[in-house]
Parts: structure tokens; sequence; C-alpha cells
């Protein structure tokens, strides 16, 4: 139930983190061969007389990583009646996504050839987008508290 908003900043930020799962973190192409990096695995495909193939190496705890961070920023939308608890979640799914966008690097460098000539896509930005939405929601999370304390002032 969305009540304030920081809720629909912590939607936001559990939206961008289930992209990553779709959208590739690093591209790179040699000799036909076109290597994708995603938070799932390596995709490679192979261009050979009109067959494409696809070859995956799959990264399971990158992508429990990333479920279980989207999740608990989800799951934290319904402590909106206790927002200190809720402030203390999201600083915890910031590091937490601080400390995955490191290891999507360290995923990355897999690559074959390195990351030399690589281009990143779109989901290499995400865990930076996903961190600024919690900020957000944090700066809700303090207007609330701020008019709380207010109200009670007039009484």
């Amino acid at each position: 139930m969305i009540q304030r908003i920081q809720s629909i900043w912590l939607f936001l930020a559990t939206l961008t983190l289930i992209l990553m799962l779709v959208l590739p973190i690093a591209t790179k192409e040699i000799n036909g061969a076109k290597s994708e990096i995603y938070t799932n695995g390596l995709h490679q495909k192979f261009e050979d007389n009109n067959m494409s193939s696809l070859s995956v190496q799959p990264f399971f705890p990158l992508l429990i990583t990333n479920i279980a961070v989207a999740a608990l920023a989800f799951i934290n939308i319904f402590n909106f009646k206790r927002r200190s608890l809720q402030k203390r979640i999201i600083i915890f799914n910031i590091a937490a996504i601080g400390g995955f966008a490191f290891w999507c690097s360290i995923y990355a460098k897999k690559i074959p050839g390195g990351l030399d000539g690589a281009s990143f896509g779109v989901g290499a930005y995400l865990p930076a987008l996903a961190i600024l939405f919690c900020v957000l929601a944090i700066f809700g999370i303090n207007k609330d508290e701020r008019l709380i304390r207010s109200a009670e002032r007039l009484r």
C-alpha cells in the first residue's frame, strides 16, 4: 500500500534493480562473437553460416544477490509505520547495492578479452540510480518525521 513518497522511491529502486536482470552490464565483440555480461551470467552469440548459437556461463551468486537486494527494497515499502526501522534498512540496502555494484564490476572483468574495448550497457549504471532512489526515500522519511514533530508541537 503506497502511503508516503518514500514508498514510491523504494518502488522505483526495486524496479531499477529488477531491470538489472534483463539489461546487459557490459558488451564486447571479438572475431564475430558478441559477449554480454548480465547479472545471471555470460552470454556469447556466435555468428557462423547464418546460424547463431548461445553459450551461457551462469553467475548464480550474483543473480541471487540481485534478487535479494531488490526484494529488500520492495519489502521495506511495507515498513512505512516504523520510519526509523525503514531508514536503517534503507541505509543497509544502500550499502548492499554498493557491494552488489562492486561485485558486478568484478564479474564484468570475466568478459573474454577483458574490459579493454568493451562498452558498458545500461545495466552498469542502474545500481547508481537505485542508490539515488534510496537516498530520496530517506529524504522523504526525514520530511515525514519533521512533519510529525511539528504537529506534536502544536498540540
